[in-house]
């Protein structure tokens, strides 16, 4: 089996900085994208960063320029650098990966969730 552990989330004043960590563990044969997903109170999961096994990136529009994806392939770990925070970035955050088992099959993971709340 596979488990993707989310960390890093907390509680900052607007206009302050965290860290997301998401490591992917177990019988992993390799790994294909990696991203980030958001979900606010009320509101429909959106994905946040994306990047790919060879490291192209993508953002939702609302958070280029503040948030920077990364990943550690060695340590099957992915990043999410969010800089500048806002209010309106307060949500659960959710790890998402796609991964080929060692028994060859591929599955789509999330990881249980992290709460990021930006409020002074």
């Amino acid at each position: 089996q596979v488990q993707l552990v989310e960390s890093g989330g907390g509680l900052v004043q607007p206009g302050g900085s965290l860290r997301l960590s998401c490591a992917a563990s177990g019988s992993i044969f390799s790994i294909n994208a990696m991203g980030w997903y958001r979900q606010a109170p009320g509101k429909q999961r959106e994905l946040v960063a994306a990047i790919t096994s060879g490291g192209s990136t993508r953002y939702a529009d609302s958070v280029k320029g503040r948030f920077t994806i990364s990943r550690d392939n060695a340590k099957n770990t992915v990043y999410l650098q969010m800089n500048s925070l806002k209010p309106e970035d307060t949500a659960v955050y959710y790890c998402n990966a796609g991964i080929q088992m060692l028994n060859m099959r591929y599955n789509d993971y999330w990881g249980q969730g992290t709460q990021v709340t930006i409020s002074s």
